[in-house]
């Protein structure tokens, strides 16, 4: 348990900062199921369309400390790869 102020205050922050990466990091994985739903559906301009606003918001993830950039990138090359397989 935390005695000092600075620490109750660190706590504080911590609980802060715990809850907006947990709604980030949810939002992001909703973007990247529509995308594998997509994919599931074999509809490729709706997985297209799914990846392309996915994109911006796993990379803003990884500015924002939620994920590394090379989990980021792998997820990105991984999914466009069976997107365009669709083809």
């Amino acid at each position: 348990m935390a005695n000092s102020p600075q620490a109750k205050k660190r706590a504080r922050q911590n609980e802060k900062r715990f809850a907006v990466n947990k709604a980030r990091r949810s939002r992001i994985r909703t973007y990247l199921r529509k995308v594998e739903e997509a994919i599931a559906s074999g509809d490729k301009d709706a997985a297209t369309a799914a990846l392309r606003a996915a994109q911006p918001e796993l990379m803003r993830g990884v500015t924002k400390g939620v994920f590394h950039k090379n989990t980021a990138s792998r997820k990105m090359s991984r999914l466009s790869a069976r997107v365009k397989e669709l083809g």
